[in-house]
């Protein structure tokens, strides 16, 4: 549908109209309804050049108020063509994060109620909505109590926040005291495996520990944190007068999805005393499907983990869960009470913002439990459960078809691959498959990405989309295979 201009002169005083605004919401409603039942009409790629959007915007802001109406219609007209659809069922690059219509019902009411959860009085049902929501999730993932959960931003957040209280719990007086120029202060190490995701490096260089404190640890032909390496790199670091701080394995490694080890990760942290904290953004979720628990094995000897619902569990950007055994760390860490925040409402409320950087926090808590809520145990593990299905016979696929092979083992929904003819060397591999990509991203009925994996340039295909199906999968397999006969013809 369309939007077109309509509406009475913009007031110089107070809001619009309710009335103006009920129109066009229920007009914006029945769009997004129209266009999430029929994504595939958008090339699933943005296929907008770098400053086109900017071009087609005006430079200055508007003198007058300007209508709803007349707004909707730009963001179908100029801006809807600079979108990457990531709610397409075409898109498989990176990890899916589709929203789903209960959390963007919930979105919607969200921004209506416009509530601040910095603490607990400000919005006790923020607060307590969101305890009760997280308590579901972990319950829903096999772990044991207890847990406390706090939702923020991104896995990137979720993890700052973590090693934030790693580095409390061994030096406390970094709060007050800071780090620079401190003789009484080792240098403190972060372990993490050699594919472990970017935003633990820039955690460690946000924390102010250096960059060169991180240490990969290389993983097994499976592509998993070694053990064994870790015991190693610890021990010589211990040697040199390094203070190993924290280890982060990967439940679900963002190039391949490759398991650490947890539980042997976890047994040689604690020979020296350090944190440990699991990134599970992608593949936590995988632990509702009860035939795929195994993957949080180990994780409830952890310190803390972090699980992002907003990419496998259907739920709008942005909504990540960290978790901790030891909350009263993380608040150690964080908490700071000015004046004017002060409240009389007793040890028994909790108020998050002692719990993080941030002091206004949005109800993020709405939308992942209403999104639990309509699916259900059995809805979210059989929409997980299918998603694995479909890349196990997408990579049946490729296994059977010449010229093409599996570059990682299909452990969950995400697929490793590349095409591979007889006579290119490595580097004439790398150019012929980043082609390959191109092309069919180019056309817009799917969508890819890749990566490297032991130097070998990689395609990748995860699924985890609600609306993809198992022609979507066809589909990307068909655009491939043309893709990769168009490159040798040329």
């Amino acid at each position: 549908m369309s939007f077109v201009p309509d509406a009475p002169p913009v007031p110089l005083h107070g809001d619009l109209a309710p009335d103006d605004f009920r129109r066009v919401a229920h007009a914006a409603v029945d769009w997004i309804a129209d266009y999430l039942e029929h994504p595939e009409r958008h090339p699933v790629r943005s296929q907008v050049a770098p400053g086109d959007i900017v071009r087609a915007l005006p430079a200055a802001p508007p003198t007058h108020g300007e209508s709803l109406d007349a707004m909707l219609a730009d963001v179908q007209q100029t801006l809807l063509p600079g979108i990457t659809h990531w709610n397409h069922p075409g898109f498989f690059a990176y990890f899916a994060n589709s929203g789903a219509y209960p959390g963007i019902l919930a979105e919607l009411l969200t921004a209506g109620l416009n509530a601040n959860g910095m603490l607990w009085i400000t919005s006790p049902a923020v607060t307590e909505l969101e305890q009760v929501t997280l308590d579901w999730l972990r319950q829903l993932m096999g772990l044991s109590a207890p847990w406390f959960g706090e939702i923020t931003d991104t896995a990137s957040v979720s993890t700052f926040y973590a090693l934030a209280a790693a580095r409390e719990r061994i030096a406390p007086s970094v709060r007050t005291e800071g780090m620079a120029g401190r003789a009484d202060l080792p240098r403190f190490r972060v372990y993490c495996s050699e594919h472990a995701h970017s935003s633990i490096d820039k955690a460690v260089i946000a924390l102010g520990l250096g960059h060169h404190n991180l240490v990969k640890i290389p993983a097994d032909d499976m592509l998993r944190m070694r053990p064994d390496a870790l015991r190693d790199a610890m021990a010589a670091d211990v040697a040199q007068g390094y203070r190993p701080m924290a280890v982060v394995p990967c439940v679900g490694t963002t190039s391949a999805t490759s398991v650490d080890p947890v539980a042997a990760v976890v047994q040689v942290a604690r020979e020296y005393d350090c944190w440990v904290h699991v990134d599970a953004a992608y593949a936590g979720v995988a632990a509702i499907v009860p035939e795929l628990r195994y993957v949080m094995d180990g994780v409830d000897g952890a310190d803390s983990f972090v699980v992002n619902p907003h990419k496998w569990l259907f739920t709008p950007m942005d909504c990540s869960v960290l978790y901790t055994r030891h909350p009263d760390v993380l608040k150690q860490a964080f908490a700071l009470l000015p004046e004017y925040l002060v409240t009389r409402t007793g040890s028994e409320a909790v108020n998050l913002m002692d719990y993080g950087i941030q002091l206004g926090r949005r109800f993020r808590a709405l939308k992942l439990w209403m999104t639990l809520r309509a699916y259900g145990a059995e809805g979210l593990a059989e929409r997980i459960r299918f998603h694995c299905e479909l890349a196990r016979e997408f990579a049946g696929m490729v296994h059977f078809e010449g010229g093409w092979e599996l570059t990682a083992p299909v452990t969950l929904s995400l697929v490793c691959f590349r095409h591979v003819p007889s006579d290119m060397d490595e580097v004439a591999l790398a150019a012929h498959n980043a082609r390959i990509m191109e092309r069919v991203n180019a056309r817009g009925r799917v969508y890819l990405s890749h990566t490297k994996l032991n130097g070998r340039y990689t395609l990748r295909l995860a699924v985890g989309n609600i609306r993809s199906d198992r022609e979507h999968i066809t589909l990307a397999w068909q655009e491939l295979r043309d893709a990769a006969r168009a490159e040798l013809a040329n």
